[in-house]
């Protein structure tokens, strides 16, 4: 049976796949990573990490600075704060269900900042 962190990164990855033109890679040591043509917008994982927490990391150039003060989201070094990379960690006793609709919303953001603009018109509310 899936940890509620599996089933909350299960259900994010597909909800990332059913977007244009998106794949899953391998990313650094632990981590998987999502792309829209090849240019990351997601990281799931961290190195070492244990099957009963996770780590996110999404772009999100239009709510990085109000996400800053939730618990469980960690300061990146200089280059993340600089390009907007937020981190959400949560660990085995951190409730990541109740932040699943959040971290879909996050997963949107970061995916329409790194989508060429061919892409954006493509999904649903953008009336393309």
């Amino acid at each position: 049976m899936p940890t509620p962190h599996q089933q909350v990164e299960a259900e994010l990855t597909a909800d990332a796949l059913s977007l244009p033109e998106t794949d899953l890679a391998p990313g650094w040591t632990d981590t998987r990573y999502l792309r829209v043509r090849g240019k990351g917008f997601a990281v799931f994982g961290a190195t070492g990490e244990a099957h009963d927490a996770l780590t996110l990391t999404f772009k999100l150039p239009i709510s990085y600075e109000m996400v800053q003060d939730l618990p469980f989201v960690r300061q990146g070094s200089p280059w993340y704060r600089r390009n907007r990379w937020a981190i959400a960690h949560f660990g085995p006793d951190d409730d990541i269900l109740a932040e699943r609709d959040t971290l879909r919303g996050w997963l949107r953001q970061s995916y329409v900042a790194m989508a060429p603009q061919a892409l954006i018109k493509l999904l649903p509310e953008s009336g393309g």
